[in-house]
């Protein structure tokens, strides 16, 4: 395990490596209007020239790169350039993150427990009524596009249920909507695969010779359905709750909600570099950590899982 934790460790540095860079060479060919925001046309080419000469954007893109990895290692981030200018994208993102962080964790906390819930309650009454009304909730989640659904909830529950269309930080009826919808499509994810991985351990032979020896279906479902079940769903388990934790890009553009996620799409427009790199940091972070906590988490639950050699073995 210490092995293979080493190299995957060292391929996820490797990894990040290559996004953060890749992402930085991208946003250097970005038009240079957009460092300038509206007063770009006001000013003269000598003028131009030395704004851009004074934010490094002149120099070699290695020099910009390496300038941008010795900051990292010191844990700087740089300054803003045009969302809120010679301010640090570290203050600027500790302003944002417990918005996202919030809302992540109500989200996460209907969608994991409405979401295994549902699909243990499907599991057991299989071709039913609530597997059939389970199966159509997850169908339409994943045949729909989110967007559809988001403005659906957005322009008519507001109304029903005379909720706030936008949040308002003073107003905590308007937390419902953000959370709701952010937990839709978590909550279909998790009852489909927790659905399908009990009803697979269900139809395994030592369920049969569990029946015939005559335990109770309780006794069956709690020692050796649900905990097997769980194990290949435990290595989706950190992926999804990291990237809930994180935010939603959309749904926090679609809510005006101060976060992460909002301030991605509104620094991308204002071709603010500093703080997209941090941010893309963050989120590549996310993906990658999460990946290797999901391998680490099924090994635990499933001790015959052996990570150390080549592919793994069960």
């Amino acid at each position: 395990m210490l092995k293979y934790s080493l190299k995957r460790l060292g391929k996820s540095i490797v990894t990040l490596f290559i996004v953060i860079t890749i992402v930085f060479l991208f946003m250097r060919l970005m038009p240079e209007e957009g460092y300038f925001g509206q007063g770009y046309e006001k000013l003269d080419l000598v003028q131009r020239e030395s704004i851009l000469t004074n934010l490094g954007l002149r120099d070699p893109w290695y020099h910009q790169l390496g300038n941008f990895y010795k900051g990292l290692a010191k844990g700087d981030l740089g300054t803003s350039i045009t969302y809120r200018p010679k301010v640090a994208v570290t203050e600027i993102i500790n302003s944002k993150i417990f918005y996202s962080l919030y809302f992540g964790l109500g989200a996460l906390a209907i969608a994991l427990v409405s979401g295994i819930s549902s699909g243990i309650l499907m599991a057991r009454s299989k071709n039913k009524f609530w597997d059939k009304l389970g199966n159509g909730y997850i169908v339409f989640i994943n045949a729909v596009p989110a967007a559809v659904y988001y403005l659906f909830l957005q322009l008519y529950v507001t109304d029903i249920f005379k909720l706030p269309i936008l949040f308002d930080k003073g107003n905590p009826l308007s937390f419902i909507l953000p959370v709701l919808s952010m937990s839709l499509g978590p909550t279909a994810g998790y009852a489909m695969w927790m659905r399908r991985y009990m009803v697979d351990e269900l139809n395994k032979d030592y369920i049969k010779l569990a029946r015939a020896k005559g335990l109770s279906n309780k006794v069956i479902m709690k020692k050796h359905v649900l905990r097997n079940a769980f194990v290949p769903m435990a290595q989706y388990l950190p992926a999804s709750i990291l990237y809930t934790l994180v935010g939603s890009i959309y749904i926090e553009s679609l809510y005006s909600i101060p976060g992460t996620g909002g301030l991605l799409v509104d620094t991308i427009q204002r071709q603010d570099n500093p703080i997209v790199q941090a941010l893309v940091l963050i989120y590549a972070s996310v993906g990658i950590i999460s990946l290797f906590l999901g391998d680490m988490l099924m090994a635990g639950f499933d001790p015959r899982i052996n990570l150390d050699k080549q592919g793994g073995t069960r």
